[in-house]
């Protein structure tokens, strides 16, 4: 029994192990693009789902796919509604793992195959760089993945003879129940569905169980993948709630619905033979059964389930710094991405006061820059744990952050002399104000929609001339203060204040420019 165990437990590791190389490795691969594609194949609730079970049968997790949709919907690159759809879809995308393993992994011995595949995966990771390194390891996971499947094989076959299962083989509401609990609690310890699926699997073609138990375990084992939501959303962000308390919804709902009429169904077909598949395949496509189901129960009603959640889980963060959720942690670009939206966002609410007190909408003196404050303290705080990725296009999108982050310190500086605005919008003959927030008008724009939709290139370099403009001029337009002066002679305080006044708005500028330089991406990108 002791070898039994051992086995059973090594197995289970090295698939797990395999499916973490592979799910993070993937994941690393995919980098700042997966934005990329969430923009172009989630314009529907539909195409939406399609993206979740596409992605999720790439990168082998659900989990991946679910963090990288709460990441996007606190940046706002999608709606909740979308993101219910990328969420089903990720329910049916890791059914495929089962369909692998049934049709691969348990048919014939992939230990000769594995092994080469690990060895081959960690030569790619020691001597390649970025790409060839993440796909060795990749490679290399798949190769753990199959082993422990293969480990997990023969420690059922002996757990069958050692154990006797026929006790929990009848067919009563009791037993059933008990078996869905063992999968559910299977889910938890494991904390993968993937896992316990294919440790029920392999009980079955090691004749450990029978069907019906084994159809009973799945049901239990999707219910047990709320757990490891729940977990997750617990101090996490809104969206990380709402998006936890779709998986519970969906989950439940469907796995009360295929108890009571698919299993039933399932084995009914089985027994008078119009089913005759092998029995691994027939739980293979029940798994994928109960997420298809799930969807024509819930896709119809998207927008009715956001309308509840939103009432259920109303928004109480700041708004800017809502975006910031340690949960995406494990997606390095999208944690970089939330926080230049919380950075951006509030920029853009700074810049909306500056324009209004331009106006005459508001007073200098009610410009709050606390905002600011908050923000950058909690980003702070954010970038202190967050994890340093090694994927060098992670790298340089961190290393743009910081340096947005240097130049939002100086632009909060210059808010401390905020009321120089009151003197140069009372300069009449001075348009250097009213052609600056022309721009700052162009830019509250695009610091809004950032970093769904990127900066205008043309906007940048037509923002960049202005202020290189603005230097230029600087000399002449004091020396012109200097002269209407002394022409209608008045005090030199007052001319000193304005010529410090217009002092300050061309380093305010220079400090803005400088930070729009930064969030043209291909400019950004060059500059590293």
């Amino acid at each position: 029994m002791l070898m039994v165990l051992t086995h059973l437990t090594g197995g289970i590791g090295l698939f797990l192990l395999g499916m973490s190389l592979m799910t993070d490795s993937l994941k690393a691969m995919a980098g700042d693009s997966l934005r990329q594609w969430l923009g172009r194949f989630t314009g529907s609730p539909i195409k939406a789902m399609f993206f979740g079970i596409s992605f999720t049968m790439i990168v082998q997790s659900s989990t991946a796919t679910t963090l990288a949709t709460i990441g996007f919907v606190s940046a706002g690159v999608l709606s909740f509604v979308q993101a219910i759809g990328i969420i089903i879809g990720a329910n049916i995308g890791t059914t495929s793992t089962g369909w692998m393993v049934a049709f691969l992994g348990l048919k014939f011995s992939i230990t000769a195959f594995a092994l080469p595949m690990i060895g081959i995966g960690a030569m790619l990771k020691l001597l390649g760089k970025e790409f060839w390194g993440l796909l060795g390891l990749s490679l290399a996971g798949f190769g753990l993945l199959f082993l422990g499947i293969d480990f997990l094989q023969d420690a059922m076959a002996g757990f069958a003879g050692q154990v006797d299962l026929t006790q929990w083989s009848d067919d009563t509401l009791r037993t059933q129940l008990i078996l869905v609990m063992v999968g559910l609690v299977m889910t938890v310890l494991l904390q993968s569905s993937t896992a316990a699926v294919t440790a029920t699997l392999a009980a079955l073609a090691s004749n450990a169980i029978d069907l019906p138990q084994a159809l009973a375990l799945v049901i239990g084992q999707n219910i047990g993948t709320v757990a490891t939501a729940i977990l997750a959303a617990i101090g996490a962000t809104v969206s990380a709630k709402r998006t936890a308390a779709v998986h519970v919804l969906f989950n439940v709902i469907t796995a009360i619905v295929v108890f009571f009429v698919l299993m039933p169904a399932t084995l009914w077909l089985v027994e008078h033979r119009f089913l005759v598949w092998d029995n691994m395949v027939v739980v293979a496509a029940f798994h994928t059964a109960f997420s298809l189901l799930g969807a024509m129960l819930f896709m119809p009603f998207t927008k009715q389930m956001q309308k509840v959640l939103q009432w259920l889980i109303p928004e109480k963060e700041i708004p800017t710094t809502r975006f910031l959720d340690d949960s995406l942690f494990s997606l390095p670009a999208v944690a970089i991405d939330s926080a230049k939206r919380a950075l951006c966002q509030s920029l853009s609410q700074i810049y909306e006061q500056i324009i209004l007190a331009s106006r005459g909408a508001i007073l200098s003196n009610e410009i709050n820059g606390q905002i600011l404050d908050d923000t950058l303290a909690k980003i702070d705080e954010y970038l202190e744990k967050m994890p340093v990725s090694q994927a060098k296009n992670d790298q340089q999108q961190l290393s743009n952050l910081l340096r947005l982050v240097v130049y939002s310190r100086m632009i909060r500086e210059d808010l401390s002399s905020v009321n120089f605005i009151d003197i140069l919008k009372n300069n009449l003959q001075n348009n250097a104000l009213s052609e600056t927030m022309v721009y700052f008008q162009q830019l509250t724009h695009y610091l809004s929609e950032l970093p769904i939709n990127g900066i205008d290139s043309a906007f940048v370099k037509s923002f960049v001339a202005f202020g290189d403009d603005l230097k230029a001029q600087k000399d002449s337009v004091r020396f012109s203060i200097v002269e209407q002066s002394a022409s209608q002679a008045e005090n030199a305080a007052a001319a000193l204040e304005l010529i410090t006044a217009q002092r300050w708005l061309d380093k305010f500028t220079k400090h803005t420019t400088k930070m729009v330089m930064i969030l043209d991406s291909k400019n950004s990108l060059q500059n590293n």
